[in-house]
């Protein structure tokens, strides 16, 4: 196996759907190296966490970071769950690397799927002013966008549709530096208008690096197993990096993408867990099923710019 070493900071899912856990399984599947450092153990199952333990000693986690990234090393960082305040400050503090430094995925893991915010507000401060500058590319979900933004004392827009997706990414990045965003709109399916006024049900994903948008479509599969799917686009993100890194970054998650939707896909029949309205985890060992599944186009920054022919897709 060729060197393809990937360093995941993030909080433990005991279910086994996501955090490390997803992570890890992610990171086989594209036969690469995975290595841990872990910030907070949680109790999951199918139908939600308990209230999670205090987070990882600051001091166990440095030793953590410092012990791999002198001896093993790394090519690609993943970034989960930070936690506390107390945690982000230790990562960020290992990650300042002089340049050129590994590169850097964030999934700033801070609102849970009910709404609830699950970082403290010193915590998503530090979160925005140290590690946002830190990474190439952010992918926050639409709350956690909004998070963000309120904590910088900005206004959230409130553009509907894909426009207003990409003036939401747009303003996080410019808190990125020079970083991109991914904007996940997964949890927030769009109905878009086929031939003949018949409605077809999207996901919608926005990338935004400050100088362009790019946007990507997947048709909205209808299943109870989607846990762990923003933890498993991240990592399979940076397993891409590595990968495939003379692609691009377009097309790195373009990939990324078409695997979380093939897990989605192989995975509708699955029946993990007891509880009714539970949420299982996805596919991360499927063969395909995603490929050729996610239509990318290029969206003009102008407001409303979008075009409506279908020969813009690829």
């Amino acid at each position: 196996m060729e060197n393809r070493r990937i360093l995941v900071i993030a909080g433990s899912d005991s279910s086994g759907g996501a955090g490390l856990e997803a992570d890890q399984k992610v990171i086989a599947h594209h036969r690469c190296y995975a290595m841990t450092a872990t910030t907070a153990l949680t109790a999951q199952n199918t139908l939600g966490a308990r209230p999670r333990n205090p987070p990882h000693p600051p001091s166990f986690l440095s030793a953590c970071l410092t012990v791999t990234l002198t001896d093993i090393g790394t090519d690609v960082i993943k970034i989960g769950m930070l936690a506390s305040a107390a945690t982000v400050s230790v990562v960020a503090h290992h990650l300042s690397f002089p340049l050129p430094r590994p590169r850097i995925v964030l999934d700033p893991v801070m609102v849970a799927t009910t709404g609830a915010q699950l970082l403290p507000n010193d915590a998503v401060r530090g979160l925005r002013e140290e590690m946002l500058p830190l990474a190439e590319v952010v992918t926050p979900n639409l709350d956690e966008a909004g998070l963000l933004l309120r904590d910088a004392g900005i206004e959230v827009p409130r553009g509907q549709g894909v426009d207003g997706m990409v003036e939401v990414a747009g303003l996080v990045q410019g808190l990125c530096g020079g970083g991109g965003v991914l904007l996940k709109g997964g949890h927030v399916p769009m109905k878009q208008e086929g031939e003949g006024g018949k409605g077809m049900v999207v996901v919608i994903n926005v990338w935004h690096d400050g100088n362009r948008a790019v946007v990507y479509e997947s048709d909205y599969v209808e299943s109870r197993n989607t846990h762990g799917t923003g933890c498993s686009l991240a990592s399979a993100i940076a397993c891409q990096m590595v990968c495939a890194p003379d692609v691009g970054v377009v097309e790195q998650i373009r990939r990324a993408c078409e695997y979380v939707d093939g897990g989605i896909r192989t995975s509708v029949e699955w029946k993990l867990g007891g509880g009714s309205g539970g949420s299982g985890p996805i596919n991360h060992f499927h063969d395909g099923g995603g490929e050729g599944r996610v239509r990318v186009r290029e969206w003009p920054l102008e407001k409303g710019g979008g075009g409506e022919g279908e020969d813009d897709w690829r």
